[in-house]
């Protein structure tokens, strides 16, 4: 371990999915600079978010619990006009901000003399709940928005960002400020949320990375492709015709776009710290907080071969990218198997920075440190709870990954679907019946966890007519 404090620099995308990366299989989008920054630390082919929308993950990577633990399973929405959802059950009630008494990864480090930076989307509460007072020292752009509802383009009409110059991009003035903070901070420590708006809704871009990407898709004869495949969708219990429009190729030049200039803002970033001496010290996270959005919004991405996106509890709605830089200590062009999940960043970021666990805080996840250092790791449950409709097709349940294995249970009619993921990624073939006794092992190590952490379920809606 470094004598020296390092840095650390956690970059999160907003959807972007498991596929979206070149380095990560997509032969249509391009990534060079996050390949490149992949592949000088650590791959982890088999992570997960910790839910399939944005906010719980969100305070599930700042606290080191699962949404279901800490009480926040879906996206907040400060309005009140978007929940309970109600179908054949009532979503389950959640907490809809960050709860200040978590001692939270800012607040930690900054008791440990780090300055502490936000940049980008927070989403996690209304004002009282904003990243500087939640450890934070400085608060750029972070507030209760979901996504930058006044479009990419300056004037953004963003809390705690002042508007730039007409037609100034979003995720280029965020990474400015990025590399303007990362100057500030001398020879102290820093730790900085780089939290990325982009790639979410709405679809926009820079003309000249549209058109780019309209040219590719010429050649690659992607315009003559129908992308999206349109059919029913039954809810168990729901008894009602849900049409889910599912794209089964990437070609949305303007996503295409977005990520273009994603990487070049990150190609930057890296040259930034380059330049001010700070590679060497710098713990590099990159990583998103869901799956690609691939079934409602125009459904931009594919994830294939994981099944569904945002929303939903199938792999596509929660495998994501992730790597792990760090010279040094983390030998480039390395992978790792085993499934993480988000609450590990929590400790994983203590143990490389040589400072102590807090076991009482980070309690629903390890540190990734023996694999990032080349030791074996042993094989754990991964759970996750939503008990929420979502907005995408996805219906209320539970799951858990337990080596090769998944299970899933939803809670409209409790049934339960089996997959080996070993041999079926796409988990198109459900073995519930064909296993009966992994499937009975996992759904009971599922339901002890439910029980353990107290996890609220949704109600039968009395009202329900379909």
């Amino acid at each position: 371990m470094k004598a020296n404090r390092p840095n650390v620099l956690l970059i999160l995308i907003d959807d972007m999915g498991w596929k979206d990366l070149s380095a990560c299989g997509s032969t249509f989008y391009e990534s060079p600079n996050i390949d490149a920054l992949m592949e000088k630390g650590m791959m982890f082919d088999n992570a997960y978010a910790s839910c399939p929308v944005c906010s719980p993950s969100r305070a599930s990577l700042l606290t080191g619990k699962y949404p279901a633990t800490l009480g926040v399973t879906d996206w907040i929405d400060t309005s009140g006009e978007c929940h309970p959802v109600k179908g054949y059950l009532i979503d389950a009630p959640y907490i809809k901000h960050l709860p200040p008494e978590e001692y939270n990864i800012a607040r930690c480090l900054k008791d440990y003399g780090y300055r502490t930076y936000h940049v980008g989307k927070w989403h996690l509460g209304t004002e009282e709940y904003y990243p500087h007072h939640q450890g934070f020292d400085v608060n750029i752009a972070g507030c209760h928005l979901g996504h930058p509802h006044h479009g990419y383009f300056s004037p953004y009409q963003i809390e705690n960002l002042e508007d730039g110059p007409q037609g100034e991009y979003l995720t280029d003035r965020l990474t400015d400020e990025a590399i303007r903070l990362i100057g500030e901070s001398d020879d102290e420590p820093f730790f900085m949320d780089l939290w990325h708006y982009t790639v979410h809704m709405p679809p926009q871009a820079k003309e000249e990375d549209i058109r780019y990407f309209q040219e590719k898709a010429k050649r690659m004869k992607l315009d003559q492709v129908d992308p999206f495949v349109e059919g029913e969708h039954f809810p168990i219990q729901h008894k009602r015709d849900m049409r889910v429009k599912r794209r089964i190729v990437q070609s949305d030049v303007v996503y295409a776009a977005m990520i273009r200039n994603l990487d070049w803002n990150i190609g930057r970033l890296m040259k930034a710290l380059e330049d001010m001496g700070k590679t060497d010290d710098t713990i590099i996270i990159f990583t998103s907080d869901n799956g690609g959005l691939a079934t409602a919004e125009g459904s931009p991405t594919c994830n294939f071969p994981a099944r569904e996106g945002k929303g939903w509890m199938y792999e596509g709605g929660t495998r994501v990218p992730l790597s792990i830089t760090y010279p040094g200590l983390v030998r480039g062009n390395t992978h790792c198997q085993r499934p993480t999940t988000t609450p590990d960043l929590y400790p994983t970021i203590l143990e490389m920075a040589g400072l102590p666990l807090h076991p009482e805080q980070h309690v629903d996840g390890i540190s990734l440190l023996p694999a990032l250092t080349g030791q074996q790791m042993a094989d754990r449950p991964i759970f996750w709870h939503y008990p929420h409709y979502g907005n995408q097709g996805g219906t209320p349940g539970s799951s858990v990954r337990f080596g090769r294995w998944k299970l899933l249970e939803f809670f409209e009619d409790m049934h339960c679907e089996l997959y080996d993921l070993d041999s079926d990624p796409s988990e198109a073939h459900d073995l519930s019946e064909a296993f009966p006794q992994k499937r009975d092992e996992l759904k009971n190590l599922l339901h002890q966890w439910r029980k353990d952490i107290c996890a609220k379920i949704p109600s039968r809606n009395p009202d329900w007519k379909g």
